[in-house]
């Protein structure tokens, strides 16, 4: 007998750390610390409300379906501030908007790979990714990270076989927070076109790189959208989670079948989100520089305060953007330890397991700390409890 599609892969991880907190109290003194998700947990900012809510009474547009693959003057935009940002041609054409960047990830698979075909995932990996792909029939090829949780070209090289149909990378990285270097981010882009592979670069995080200009020089090649399949965000850096809103960037063959997959699942994107995303591009610009500017403070708070705990054998592999990733001391593995800290310490964190392929040995010494809802106090915080915390 078949299994279903969904029941070739796993439960959502979030869903599942969340039910952990059933039956546990949480004293005044010391309320829960909820590392485990990135998503903002704020509204979007007061001017962004209000110019939705005058679209909400005023334009009959946002209540209607809209074009497949999106909003003509969201992809305009976009194609524009991406041209600026990293110095190439983007055009309005090489522009796809779905609901949510997962949604951009599922959509770009679908028009990359059959069933049986193969896509070389660094390891940690985020989960959802894996889960796609198995849902999808694509076979996750684990490719293990160096130092600082840096991919190494070399390696996947190695992994390439006639069924490998892409390369997938996320940076700033979830689960790692590592920022990978330009020169990396090239290395891969030249060895997928060689080989005539996809890479598929997710840049959800990408407002919240602490490097300054552009983060890799791979929109500046003349043929760029042959190669590459770009991802984007804009729950993050709008606190749009809500409205399912992100983008995919390519050629526009691969987006013709992209708008084929998008058809079928969501018709389009949320329409009030895609014009929300638009009124922020052209209003919030300062706005999204503060935001950055307080992702940075807390991750430096992070780098402060990890000393604490380096000395008593737990290990920073990552951090950057919203996520540090850590490794701990303890006999235990990462899923058990993730229990107890809730317990214990009142911290909600996600284990190394679900980053992980099932059996891999490195899989039980990892934690993810999503800090981005945490602010430099509630960072001081989390390292104490940390601390305290004994075999």
């Amino acid at each position: 007998m078949t299994l279903p599609r969904t029941a070739t892969t796993f439960a959502p991880p979030v869903m599942e750390a969340r039910r952990w907190l059933e039956g546990v109290a949480f004293p005044a003194n010391r309320p829960l610390l909820n590392v485990s998700q990135a998503a903002p947990v704020d509204p979007p900012p007061a001017p962004l409300r209000e110019a939705m809510s005058e679209l909400v009474l005023n334009d009959p547009a946002v209540h209607l379906y809209g074009p497949v693959l999106g909003l003509p003057a969201l992809r305009e935009e976009i194609a524009g501030q991406w041209s600026a940002a990293y110095g190439g041609e983007v055009r309005a054409d090489r522009v796809a908007i779905t609901a949510g960047c997962n949604q951009a990830y599922c959509a770009a698979l679908a028009a990359l790979c059959g069933e049986g075909d193969e896509v070389i995932l660094p390891v940690p990996y985020y989960f959802n990714h894996r889960m796609w792909n198995d849902m999808a029939g694509v076979r996750t090829i684990p490719l293990p990270c160096g130092p600082g949780l840096i991919p190494d070209p070399e390696a996947a090289a190695a992994r390439i076989t006639p069924r490998t149909r892409a390369i997938v990378l996320v940076t700033p990285n979830n689960p790692g927070g590592a920022e990978y270097p330009a020169a990396v981010v090239r290395a891969f882009f030249d060895l997928a076109r060689a080989r005539g592979l996809a890479l598929v670069l997710d840049e959800t995080y990408r407002d919240f790189d602490s490097r300054e200009g552009a983060p890799h020089d791979l929109f500046r090649e003349p043929d760029w959208d042959r190669t590459l399949v770009h991802l984007y965000s804009f729950s993050k850096a709008y606190r749009l989670t809500g409205h399912r809103v992100g983008a995919v960037l390519s050629s526009p063959a691969r987006l013709a079948e992209v708008e084929k997959f998008l058809d079928t699942v969501a018709i389009c994107a949320p329409q009030l989100g895609q014009h929300a995303a638009l009124w922020g591009m052209r209003h919030l610009g300062e706005w999204v520089a503060g935001e950055r500017r307080e992702i940075l403070d807390r991750r430096a708070a992070v780098l402060e305060g990890f000393p604490r705990l380096a000395a008593k054998g737990w290990e920073l592999r990552g951090c950057g953007a919203y996520f540090a990733y850590a490794t701990h001391p303890f006999a235990e593995g990462s899923d058990a330890l993730a229990k107890r800290l809730v317990r214990e310490a009142g911290v909600l964190l996600l284990p190394g397991t679900m980053f992980f392929p099932e059996g891999a040995a490195e899989a039980g010494r990892g934690l993810r700390i999503a800090f981005a809802n945490v602010d430099r106090p509630g960072i001081g915080a989390l390292i104490d409890r940390l601390d305290g915390v004994t075999p």
